[in-house]
């Protein structure tokens, strides 16, 4: 069957170099229906690695490896169709195990077999740039960075934020504050426009397991295992735009993986008190809330002596020496959120705050943000774009049908056979 809607994607320059850095296989499954759509794409992109990062539960490269085990057996009705889709065993070659947890307050910790593969794909000589298509947090790609400085200019990252920046609000600052100019489309909440929506996208969409992938092949079998089969994939629109367009610019207009603007700054708040509802954080951003407590001869500087509970889950803080004591967090969403903070140090223990975040992101500017340079892009602010409080979300939604009108006629490659 011919999409009507394959001339859509506009022409690119050239097939893009990507690594992929994944938490598949943890505490999110949407993960695992990206990679079913990057792995039917495949031909789209010169693949350099399959990162697993940071692995929680059962994380693992061995479950991306267990995802390219089902794409084997559709391989070869795909293959008939599109005769650039990489062999099974060459993906298997480039699975590399990250960091399997997250990162401690400075923002790196020892090399893993990610992160040197990261930086031995950026070394290569190329006339193109390695993007790094980041959905779940930084840490394989601060280490690489921490590792080998030399490859800020070799790499482009596109970064799906927004909860992942919560979790990885670590490395996210580690990078931020050390290498402001490396290129980043920081997408916090842009990607939301993919997610099924059945009040906005239709019968036709919200249904679109049912009407297209029940009954094509063995990928089509395994994605009802993921959210029952309801599209979410809010990493694919890291892969969707490097497929649609020149990805040398962000700012281009309907394009299927988002629009963005050019940033100076991305924001960040230090409270070296309580906080109060008098206090407005900006969505996204970077929160350090210190305390002062007794000098700790004792215990190395980076070790978690407390932790902070923030919106019913619990936050590793760190002891940074010279007495200072320090959490960071990052809100998802425009909320009103109370703190508590636990230690055995009574000079802080039970202190508790409020603070409420705002739906502006990267928001008015402050003495504490990180400055940015001139390849830092983040997501639209233009209202009209706005669904709920999803800043650019609008961006992708108004694509989502033709998007998946696209991908429809890949799953009917494997009801042809």
């Amino acid at each position: 069957m011919f999409s009507l809607f394959a001339h859509a994607q506009k022409p690119r320059p050239e097939r893009p170099r990507i690594i992929v850095s994944s938490d598949i296989g943890g505490t999110d499954p949407d993960d695992n229906q990206s990679m079913i759509h990057l792995l039917m794409y495949n031909d789209m992109f010169d693949i350099e690695g399959l990162v697993s990062s940071p692995s929680f539960g059962s994380g693992s490269a061995d479950e991306i490896r267990r995802m390219i085990g089902i794409y084997e057996k559709d391989y070869d009705g795909l293959k008939k169709h599109a005769a650039g889709l990489v062999l099974p065993d060459s993906l298997r070659r480039i699975c590399k195990q990250g960091r399997r947890g997250l990162a401690p307050f400075k923002g790196y910790d020892e090399p893993t077999e990610g992160s040197e593969w990261i930086v031995r794909q950026a070394r290569r000589q190329s006339d193109r740039p390695l993007w790094i298509l980041v959905w779940g947090t930084l840490e394989d790609v601060a280490q690489a960075l921490h590792d080998a400085p030399d490859i800020k200019d070799k790499i482009r990252i596109y970064y799906i934020g927004g909860p992942n920046k919560k979790w990885g609000v670590n490395s996210y600052a580690y990078i931020a504050e050390n290498f402001p100019d490396v290129w980043m489309i920081e997408n916090n909440a842009t990607y939301r426009g993919l997610i099924a929506d059945g009040k906005r996208d239709g019968e036709v969409d919200s249904r679109y397991y049912e009407r297209v992938m029940s009954g094509a092949g063995h990928m089509g079998a395994d994605f009802i295992n993921y959210y029952k089969g309801r599209v979410k994939m809010g990493d694919t629109p890291s892969l969707l735009y490097m497929m649609d367009g020149n990805p040398d610019d962000p700012e281009k207009e309907s394009c299927w993986g988002g629009s963005f603007r050019r940033t100076a700054y991305t924001s960040r708040r230090v409270f070296e008190r309580a906080t109060t509802l008098n206090d407005t954080v900006p969505v996204y951003s970077v929160i350090e809330l210190r305390m002062k407590g007794p000098e700790q001869l004792d215990i190395d500087q980076d070790s978690v002596c407390f932790t902070a509970t923030i919106d019913r889950q619990t936050w590793p803080g760190y002891y940074l020496g010279n007495g200072l004591y320090a959490v960071r967090y990052s809100p998802k969403a425009p909320a009103v959120l109370s703190y508590t903070v636990s230690s055995g140090i009574k000079e802080f223990d039970g202190q508790h705050g409020t603070f409420v975040v705002d739906r502006m992101w990267p928001g008015k500017r402050c003495k504490d943000d990180y400055a940015v340079g001139g390849n830092w892009f983040t997501d639209c602010g233009d209202k009209e774009y706005f669904e709920g409080p999803w800043q650019g979300a609008g961006l992708i939604r108004k694509q989502r049908h033709e998007i998946l009108e696209d991908w429809t006629e890949r799953w009917n490659w494997l009801k042809d056979r």
